[in-house]
């Protein structure tokens, strides 16, 4: 079936207007859902000096294809299944508890349990890869290599023991804060009930796509709403080829991605700091900001403003010697995203299942 698949006619004299608002509902979920089924391989051994005796040693590696949206303290009852199964003695399962265990990266780097699993792998990939070449856009990913200790956690670096409870505790709260960055309150988060703000969390917790944008899409907009106008494309140009903010905007709805005071949006650099800032949708003009805008604003040094020729010709606009040399890339959701990305569709439709839309930046070598 085609990406911009057909959706059902809807009868009677406001039937066009609806069809046209359920294709731009169907492109939102069909992104938002490629997002959520994406996963990262992780390879997680036990650190052999804190194996207790009588252990598997032939055994204490474990793999897993785990969710992007996930987070590590969520794996830790499948881990622990397996550990208990075929590599620890009955004797070594009574003594340890999980609430101690705790992960690091094969480099040695404390990993951040409150990061989504996405989130930490793309990170660790562009701090220790180099950019995959022109030709290899999509290179298969090779296991993230983490180490699983079971005891002694680094309590004054972990900030919390990495439980469950504490997980979940700080996805809500990234929730929340998302929701203020989005909206200007936190009246949508704050307005759910009880059973819908828990809901929100299973739906994480059990990797439930439907149980969790049962709720979600309560807070989050949806992708086509309220875009300003764009230039209708020439006969030339294949529907199946364009994006879907390509499409003609639906109606103005005060909950769209377009009409948000701003996109919650982090920038995170190789082994450097975490850059935040307010994201407005649309710039001064009305135009839609874009990644390339954004990255340009605010990380000129790495995403200069590209030169443009006085007098464009065939010859200097497909010769890439006049084009400014590429210094880095943005990887969102493991993808090298396209400078003419809209800021408020990447929001809608490739932020994490906590709201936020999460950048990373690799450097060229």
């Amino acid at each position: 079936m085609s990406t911009y698949g057909t959706t059902r006619h809807v009868p009677g004299p406001a039937g066009a207007a609806s069809t046209k608002e359920r294709v731009t509902d169907y492109h939102t979920t069909l992104f938002r859902r490629l997002t959520w089924e994406g996963t990262v391989p992780l390879e997680i051994r036990v650190d052999p000096k804190e194996l207790p005796a009588n252990s598997d040693r032939g055994l204490e590696c474990y793999y897993v294809q785990a969710p992007r949206v996930s987070y590590l303290p969520l794996l830790m009852p499948e881990i622990r299944r397996f550990l208990m199964d075929v590599v620890f003695d009955e004797a070594a399962a009574r003594v340890l508890k999980e609430e101690d265990w705790w992960f690091e990266s094969a480099e040695g780097a404390l990993l951040k349990w409150h990061w989504p699993i996405g989130l930490i792998y793309d990170s660790h990939s562009i701090s220790t890869s180099i950019r995959p070449s022109s030709s290899q856009l999509h290179p298969t990913p090779s296991p993230m290599r983490l180490v699983l200790h079971l005891a002694s956690p680094p309590t004054e670096k972990l900030l919390q023991s990495p439980s469950t409870e504490a997980c979940k505790l700080a996805f809500m709260g990234q929730l929340k804060e998302a929701d203020f960055i989005r909206w200007g309150n936190t009246k949508r988060m704050t307005g759910l009930r009880k059973a819908d703000q828990d809901g929100i969390w299973e739906g994480i917790r059990d990797h439930n796509f439907d149980h969790y944008w049962r709720v979600a899409s309560k807070v989050t907009p949806t992708a086509g709403s309220a875009r300003p106008q764009s230039p209708v494309p020439s006969a030339s140009v294949s529907l199946h080829n364009r994006p879907p903010s390509a499409d003609p905007a639906g109606p103005a709805e005060r909950d769209g991605a377009y009409n948000v005071r701003s996109v919650p949006v982090r920038i995170y650099l190789p082994d450097g700091p975490v850059l935040q800032d307010l994201v407005p949708p649309l710039l001064e003009d009305g135009s839609p900001n874009t990644l390339a805008h954004f990255l340009t604003a605010h990380i000129p040094l790495l995403f200069p403003p590209r030169s443009c020729p006085s007098t464009p010709t065939h010859d200097n606009l497909n010769n890439p010697e006049t084009h400014d040399p590429e210094l880095a890339y943005a990887l969102i959701q493991g993808v090298r995203s396209p400078s003419e990305a809209e800021m408020a569709w990447l929001g809608a439709c490739m932020a994490g299942a906590d709201g936020w839309l999460n950048i990373c930046i690799g450097i060229v070598n």
